[in-house]
């Protein structure tokens, strides 16, 4: 897990540290609403009211043409950092799949194309590893999260978490979103799509990086 260099710098003392009891506001820089939630989920024990952008005035989304997780989560973080003035939490994750040479990557979210839904790309996956074997199947969720603090230029800090797994022959599960119904985790016979929220929680890559910088967005809140 690496963290910015950010973290141990310490900005000035607010109104919301002299009184710890008024929540900091944090936003999580996405429209999916699986993602609000479990990140929801995964923050509830951090003194902080974490908004979706549903609950914001619209504005365009940011275009996402890094080359890197990293660098998609930092353009979202620094985007709606920047024009909401507050504390943004953005991911970037995607399934990386061995067998079509790390697709879809980067582009998991619009693989195929922007018109087609989650099941459509699934399908999608689903029929361009139709002749790959058992043992080719095998594959990775790769989440990173970022924090930006909008009075800094640079990220505040980021973490990274990955599930090694493989891809299931056909779709199961309801319990999840994306490609949840075709990706099983290593050393598991189901998809993660067939397991309880918290189950899924304390192994998938999105619970990891976020396990991983809460202490130090913890600090942040604390601090600011």
């Amino acid at each position: 897990m690496n963290f910015a260099d950010g973290i141990s710098k310490k900005p000035a003392r607010s109104t919301r540290a002299m009184y710890p009891s008024i929540p900091r506001r944090v936003l999580i820089a996405t429209q999916n609403a699986g993602k609000v939630r479990e990140f929801r989920r995964l923050l509830k024990g951090l003194a902080a009211q974490f908004l979706g952008l549903d609950e914001l005035p619209s504005v365009p989304p940011p275009s996402e043409d890094g080359s890197t997780f990293l660098d998609n989560a930092r353009i979202k973080a620094r985007y709606y950092s920047q024009h909401f003035g507050e504390f943004a939490l953005a991911d970037d994750s995607g399934l990386v799949v061995d067998a079509l040479n790390g697709a879809p990557g980067v582009h998991s979210a619009r693989y195929g194309g922007d018109e087609l839904s989650d099941e459509d790309r699934t399908d999608l996956l689903l029929s361009r590893m139709s002749d790959v074997p058992r043992e080719n199947r095998t594959a990775r969720f790769v989440c990173v999260v970022v924090v930006c603090d909008p009075k800094l230029r640079d990220d505040f800090l980021h973490a990274q978490g990955t599930v090694e797994g493989r891809i299931a022959f056909e779709k199961r599960g309801v319990n999840g979103f994306g490609y949840d119904p075709v990706f099983v985790p290593h050393g598991e016979r189901r998809t993660t799509a067939e397991m309880g929220s918290e189950e899924k929680d304390r192994l998938s890559h999105r619970g990891s990086a976020i396990r991983a910088i809460a202490p130090a967005l913890e600090r942040l809140l604390l601090g600011g």
